[in-house]
């Protein structure tokens, strides 16, 4: 019987096969540690899975048929076919490369279908380790995610190749987040639809800084020469914007429940946020990641038939695109202010007036934010410009009390507690704080830090993705999204010819 392709296509692979089998049954493998064996045998098994791969692309190459309706995406049809080119491509098993028809017309780049077939990248590295580089640089420093490549694979990548191919890893974060058909978690009846926004900085390369602070960063004259002092890394940092919706169950509590009090009362637990899903740049501005949430939040609630609720800490601007994002899509948003920011300003105006450390500030403040949660802001604000004016007290001293006044006056539209505490509404921004912390300081904070823009961004995605538990699903999209833009663009209509 004549021997088939098939039959001699992996020879190679069963010779290399054979030598693990052969070295296992030496006395070189009997002297060895079980460790050492390890050590030994993964070498050998990734070479053999390597060889393997190699082999099987080598029996697609010679099984490939020439086609006679190679039409592209210009209508023109390619008739000049030529055999026997070759591209590398380096995978998670090592280098191998790829054998195939080249369909060629004079001044245009050449088609392989076998390319669009095996979904090949247009750069060296392949999906695997490119999902890789997604995986370990959005935990890591790229120096971290390096390495373990390295002991994953066998293989090494450089960190600047890491960072590239984690960038092409997230190309697709908004165009998966837009799909209309994208599946959603199931709801409980009543639970309110919470968006918050917040930004972290983080410190940029020069070139990745906004105009203004790339100015003010280049005008900053240094107090040290080896360090920066206290207020210009400022003049360094870029601002990551932050976004989060999420569901949540109503639970009413009252203004003792959350200021507690010498007694033995259990306080009922807070809301519990479910769902939750967060999102953050540092290229879009704040009116853009909160354009996101409100589409997030849109796609749970298309009809608004539920309640909305944005938590703020207060910062004009974010107030200002929610409302302008509310009245675009014509839904009611009730905006509340963080309380613990609420109380950080209480605290800052007690020492107006008391000593570092007197107990007696822990009650003042207490009773102040008590009186807040209440409803009586401005009443609170009054009484601390009356005691700061009775104390006698300059301009500098009173510096902090008329500053936490100001902004509960500012604010009073928004710190409606007694409403927000009886519906069972949160009134603190803890989710979106530490979204804050956990997408872009447990990352992008790291000592010495200093990012480009293409590649915070990537990380940024990753995060985000990684955190909404979304990333598996992407991964699927991105790829049918690579296959579509790398390869079925290139073809008439679209598509991709095949053999019959």
């Amino acid at each position: 019987m004549p021997i088939s392709c098939a039959d001699t296509a992996f020879s190679a692979s069963r010779d290399r096969f054979e030598q693990v089998c052969s070295f296992l049954g030496d006395q070189e493998a009997a002297s060895l540690t079980h460790s050492e064996l390890e050590q030994r045998l993964t070498v050998d098994l990734r070479e053999l899975v390597r060889q393997l791969y190699q082999d099987h692309l080598d029996l697609r190459a010679v099984r490939e048929q020439r086609l006679d309706d190679v039409v592209d995406a210009e209508g023109s049809r390619r008739a000049s076919v030529e055999s026997g080119h070759v591209r590398p491509l380096q995978t998670i098993f090592g280098a191998v490369e790829v054998t195939r028809l080249a369909y060629r017309r004079r001044g245009e780049r050449n088609l392989c279908p076998a390319d669009a077939a095996l979904n090949l990248p247009r750069e060296l590295h392949s999906h695997g380790l490119r999902e890789l580089s997604a995986i370990e640089s959005s935990r890591g420093s790229f120096e971290e995610a390096s390495e373990a490549i390295r002991r994953i694979t066998g293989g090494q990548l450089g960190k600047r190749q890491v960072e590239q191919l984690a960038a092409r890893a997230a190309v697709d974060f908004e165009a998966f987040y837009s799909q209309p058909t994208r599946s959603q978690a199931t709801v409980t009846e009543g639970a309110l639809l919470v968006l918050s926004a917040d930004g972290k900085g983080i410190v940029m390369r020069p070139d990745a800084l906004r105009p203004a602070t790339a100015k003010a960063a280049k005008q900053a004259t240094g107090k040290l020469q080896t360090r920066l002092s206290k207020g210009e890394k400022r003049n360094r940092k870029r601002m990551a914007e932050v976004g989060a919706v999420y569901d949540l169950t109503p639970l009413a509590r009252t203004p003792n429940d959350i200021i507690g009090r010498d007694d033995d009362t259990v306080r009922p637990a807070a809301p519990k946020a479910s769902n939750k899903w967060l999102t953050a740049s540092v290229v879009d501005n704040a009116a853009t990641v909160i354009c996101s949430i409100f589409e997030e939040a849109q796609r749970r609630d298309p009809t608004h038939q539920r309640t909305w609720v944005a938590l703020v800490d207060g910062a004009k601007h974010q107030i200002d695109c929610i409302q302008a994002q509310a009245r675009a899509r014509h839904v009611n948003v009730t905006i509340v202010c963080d309380f613990i920011h609420v109380l950080e300003y209480l605290w800052s105006a007690a020492w107006s007036f008391f000593t570092e450390g007197n107990p007696a500030a822990e009650k003042w403040v207490s009773d102040k934010a008590l009186a807040v949660l209440n409803g009586q802001a401005s009443t609170v604000a009054a009484a601390i410009r009356r005691k700061a004016t009775t104390l006698g007290l300059d301009p500098r001293s009173r510096h902090n009390a008329d500053h936490c006044a100001d902004y509960l006056l500012a604010k009073r539209d928004y710190l409606n507690y007694p409403q927000a505490l009886a519906a069972g509404w949160p009134i603190a921004t803890g989710i979106i704080e530490g979204a804050c912390r956990h997408l872009v300081k447990d990352r992008l904070d790291l000592t010495g830090a200093r990012w480009g823009l293409e590649g915070a961004e990537a990380i940024l995605k990753l995060r985000a993705l990684r955190s909404n538990g979304d990333f598996e699903q992407y991964w699927t999209f991105h790829l049918n999204n690579e296959l579509h833009q790398v390869h079925e663009t290139r073809y008439t209509v679209m598509t991709i010819p095949t053999a019959a």
